[in-house]
């Protein structure tokens, strides 16, 4: 019997161990938080990326566009990663997960013993499956190493194709025109990041990619691709019609990390579903992330919420939860993003049923839109309006009644609103 379980990775039992799957941001500051809380037991970070923690936006801006090297990204330097004494394990896959035993196995076929577990396996970029799919190069930007290949494709004299019209496709899009590719970007729907911003952002957007250079085809589904003679790529599109390039990009969203959980048998739904503590079905296993389904006051249902900010935050919640610590991680959802010369920031969840306030200052190229039940603001999107944005999350986290008028009115400062 015993020669058929896993062998154990050596540790003493009598530690209390602390297992994070995922070294991306989420899981970064999980390790961070528990030192920083002072948990001194033992901390093992298992990551499948060679790379330390680290912080995605900047792989579709700055390190794509060869301004910044793929080491600025580190959450920590590389001193103060060190002082967390970790076990770290890059490189490393996890193959399945025992809750009886508590315990992981590796792909080697060891196996490793929690007293608790954080997932924060984040997700991978969606693939497509079309015919011709295999005889080209299909790009797509989750990685460093994915920002580190396709960084050389994107230059003047190079011609590129990106597949899809939401938030990468556009960054993506617009770090290759500033580097002087030629793009046309592919997008089936009837705008630009349709599912996440209104009609009048997404026509900012379209019109805003388009004055740079960029041919943005809209309601365009693609049917396939093949390799020409001469080496270049074809991207056959739906009305029968193709596009010659140098480079594809895919930018069709994002498929979350869920399959060793639900091999465990946790609850899943397109990821795996928490509660505002961050535990899972299983209460010694917590999640977070892009992979975690999270219940949101704010947005009145679950979301698995793919920011920045949640990464980080929510990291730091399961840390804490996992302690025993009292946590009630139910954030005001915040995106970003910057495109060119744009910056653009959404605050909460704007919804069909709110009425609109626009605040606008031609002279500085900005305006913010706001989104009001009766007189209390529940979301706000900015455009180049970071400090009106930074009174809007205040005033949509504290409920306060506004005046209309006076938000609509660029003369007014938001202070006084």
């Amino acid at each position: 019997m015993n020669a058929e379980r896993p062998a154990v990775a050596a540790s003493a039992r009598s530690d209390p161990t602390i297992v994070i799957i995922g070294a991306g941001q989420a899981g970064g500051w999980a390790a961070q938080t528990l030192r920083n809380e002072g948990y001194a037991g033992r901390v093992v970070l298992i990551g499948d990326e060679a790379h330390p923690p680290h912080e995605r936006p900047p792989l579709s801006k700055a390190v794509l566009a060869g301004a910044a090297l793929p080491g600025s990204t580190q959450l920590m330097k590389p001193e103060a990663f060190e002082a967390l004494n970790l076990e770290w394990k890059p490189g490393t896959r996890v193959s399945r997960l025992d809750r009886v035993a508590r315990q992981i196995q590796f792909n080697d076929g060891t196996a490793l013993t929690y007293d608790k577990l954080i997932l924060c396996t984040g997700g991978r970029a969606r693939r497509i499956s079309l015919p011709g799919a295999d005889q080209v190069v299909l790009h797509t930007l989750r990685t460093i190493d994915d920002a580190l290949t396709l960084a050389p494709e994107l230059k003047s004299g190079r011609s590129v194709v990106v597949v899809g019209g939401g938030w990468i496709g556009l960054e993506v899009a617009a770090t290759a025109r500033q580097r002087g590719a030629e793009v046309v970007v592919v997008e089936t729907q009837r705008r630009v990041c349709e599912r996440t911003v209104p009609q009048e952002v997404s026509e900012y957007l379209l019109a805003l990619h388009r004055k740079h250079g960029t041919k943005v085809l809209l309601g365009a589904g693609v049917s396939g691709f093949s390799k020409r003679a001469d080496g270049r790529s074809l991207v056959r599109l739906s009305d029968g019609s193709e596009l010659a390039c140098d480079a594809i990009v895919l930018g069709i969203g994002l498929v979350p990390n869920d399959e060793l959980a639900q091999q465990a048998g946790l609850a899943c739904e397109a990821g795996v579903l928490v509660d505002s503590r961050c535990q899972t079905s299983d209460p010694d296993i917590l999640a977070a992330g892009d992979v975690a389904v999270t219940p949101n006051t704010w947005a009145g249902r679950r979301l698995r919420l793919e920011s920045w900010q949640n990464a980080q935050e929510q990291g730091m919640a399961a840390a804490r939860s996992a302690l025993g610590l009292a946590v009630d991680y139910q954030p005001l959802p915040w995106f970003w993003s910057d495109q060119y010369d744009m910056n653009l920031q959404i605050y909460g969840m704007p919804l069909p049923a709110h009425q609109v306030v626009r605040r606008a200052d031609p002279d500085a190229g900005s305006f913010a839109l706001f989104y009001l039940d009766g007189n209390i603001i529940q979301a706000a999107i900015g455009v180049n309006a970071a400090r009106d944005l930074r009174f809007a999350r205040r005033l949509i986290e504290q409920r306060k009644p506004v005046d209309r008028a006076c938000l609509a009115d660029p003369n007014t400062p938001m202070s006084k609103v």
